[in-house]
């Protein structure tokens, strides 16, 4: 199972473009068109329990939602003593979304190095009953003993796309893989042309197992036309182009 979506849905310059005028709820309009969406909002603080609810019932039964971790735990502690903030976390009510509810990416602050003995003491914290994905953004992942400790835990490691501002690494370290694209050549802005959603395209059927893709092109509103445009290619891969999906296409001002 391959799923595309987008890095959040609740953006302004998505209204009266992705939105239609007069939209009155931006996920359940997102959730027919895409099959996953990654919920930006509980990186920054902890949510109700109506939240979770909220958002079981207002999408369709086969819709996902990958959950980032707090930066309290990734960027303030930057994984240290972090044991009681991950159980705090893992305890909020993410169970409500039930078989709703996908992988939890953990996204490490780009200042934050290689540390083999930090990431022994943090991994282990991640249960195995979650799927866990962790994106890093320093050089010094590059590192054989890195990808070994989680393959160890099954943990994914995120391919993660930038203009050549932070590292893109690859390696299948458990049963899925976890992409997030953060434009093409404008950090959170562009949009991909055809060529690179090809590329992507074929990158992502690679590697066996699911695939959850998140578009982060988000600040001008490309994010949910590309990753429509992307689902499309990996619904049927032998038609180029744009052609998979004649209805997701953005307007001629993105």
């Amino acid at each position: 199972m391959i799923r595309v979506g987008t890095s959040g849905w609740t953006y302004r310059p998505w209204h009266g473009d992705f939105y239609p005028r007069g939209t009155r709820d931006d996920l359940a309009h997102l959730s027919r068109r895409l099959a996953t969406v990654e919920v930006n909002a509980t990186f920054y603080g902890p949510r109700k329990e109506s939240d979770y609810l909220r958002w079981h019932s207002t999408t369709p039964d086969d819709f996902v939602f990958a959950l980032k971790a707090p930066r309290e735990v990734t960027h303030n502690r930057r994984l240290r003593d972090a044991s009681a903030l991950v159980a705090e976390f893992l305890s909020s009510g993410i169970s409500l979304l039930g078989n709703k509810l996908g992988p939890i990416l953990w996204q490490l602050p780009a200042s934050l190095r290689y540390d083999p003995v930090l990431l022994a003491e943090f991994l282990p914290l991640l249960p195995a009953a979650n799927r866990h994905a962790l994106e890093v953004r320093h050089s010094s992942y590059y590192n054989d003993q890195f990808i070994d400790q989680l393959t160890e835990h099954r943990v994914a490691l995120v391919t993660s796309d930038s203009p050549g501002i932070w590292p893109c690494l690859s390696a299948s370290t458990s049963d899925f893989s976890y992409y997030r694209l953060h434009g093409d050549t404008e950090l959170y802005t562009s949009r991909y042309t055809d060529e690179a959603l090809d590329a992507w395209a074929a990158q992502i059927r690679t590697p066996p197992g699911d695939a959850y893709v998140y578009l982060d092109n988000t600040m001008a509103g490309a994010a949910p036309w590309d990753a429509m445009r992307l689902a499309g290619r990996l619904r049927d891969p032998y038609l180029p182009g744009d052609a998979q999906a004649p209805d997701a296409q953005a307007p001629d001002a993105q």
